[in-house]
């Protein structure tokens, strides 16, 4: 298994899996500009090795994330936009949220993402989750929208995302009333998939991730893409010409041919794709700049 320690969070790999974890726990695991910064780092590399084909997110400790880091004071809001470490992510006049940034490098992973909500999660730890594929808790866990609480307003993309998951209805209740939803009403809501204990909490993360490392890698990536970006699609339509438009860039691929024959003959598929390959562009206006 192999493992490192960062400033911020820990990433460990094995198995097919990358498991990141936030790693801050005296201080609750909150959210800073440096653990953004190392989280973008984390999935760049997930991305990059071809040896993971999944990526579980947790915390360390009892919290998953208190929210953001709230240590400098009155001020910590105002000055984020002064943080020198941010200014790489200036758009010219444009200042970007660090829970966004974050949110929509887990949104642009190559590789499916299960978070791994071990403890209470609050503000952008109850955001950054959002664009994870799967959501699991333990029965200790909660999830704080507390934003208009702050001052502020909900973050890291959740007002696209969270609608999605939850429904408007249900999203403008937890939002505007700053709400701390329970676990069981967060389950009821379909926020999460499941709850276990806090010990059972990673195993069960990992048998969830271990179904996603049976597919081929190029058109797992490419399912994950489809189904996320169809997600603000106005009609169906859109969603037909990009599935024909995936199939005809598949139905050739040694992938395809491969699961093919190995149905024939009744074996396991050897599939021998690689995601740092290129994963096929299908987008009528091409990828673009990755967005976060």
């Amino acid at each position: 298994m192999e493992r490192d320690v960062f400033e911020t969070i820990e990433y460990e790999a094995g198995d097919g899996i990358a498991t990141i974890r936030l790693n801050r726990p005296e201080k609750r695991n909150a959210y800073n500009t440096r653990m953004m910064n190392e989280l973008l780092g984390a999935f760049d590399r997930s991305d990059a090795d071809d040896d993971i084909g999944a990526v579980i997110l947790t915390g360390s400790g009892d919290v998953f994330c208190a929210g953001a880091d709230l240590s400098g004071g009155a001020n910590t809001f105002a000055q984020l936009g002064d943080d020198p470490e941010r200014a790489a992510l200036r758009h010219g006049d444009l200042w970007r949220d660090g829970g966004g940034v974050a949110s929509l490098r887990i949104f642009e992973s190559l590789k499916p993402v299960v978070a791994a909500v071990n403890g209470p999660a609050i503000g952008v730890g109850a955001t950054m989750i959002l664009a994870c594929d799967v959501r699991i808790a333990s029965n200790t866990a909660r999830f704080g929208y507390v934003f208009t609480q702050r001052g502020l307003v909900p973050e890291a993309a959740s007002s696209w995302f969270l609608p999605r998951v939850v429904g408007l209805s249900r999203a403008l209740e937890w939002t505007m009333g700053a709400c701390i939803v329970p676990v069981d009403e967060a389950l009821d809501a379909g926020l999460i998939r499941e709850t276990c204990t806090r010990d059972d909490l990673i195993p069960r993360a990992r048998a969830i991730a271990g179904r996603f490392l049976s597919g081929s890698p190029v058109a797992t990536a490419l399912t994950r893409q489809m189904m996320w970006r169809m997600a603000g699609a106005d009609h169906p339509m859109e969603a037909h010409r990009i599935d024909s438009r995936a199939i005809a860039a598949l139905r050739a691929a040694p992938d395809t041919l491969e699961a093919v024959a190995a149905f024939l003959e009744k074996r396991e598929a050897d599939f021998t794709s690689k995601v740092s390959d290129g994963v096929p562009d299908i987008w009528p206006d091409g990828a673009g700049p990755r967005f976060y």
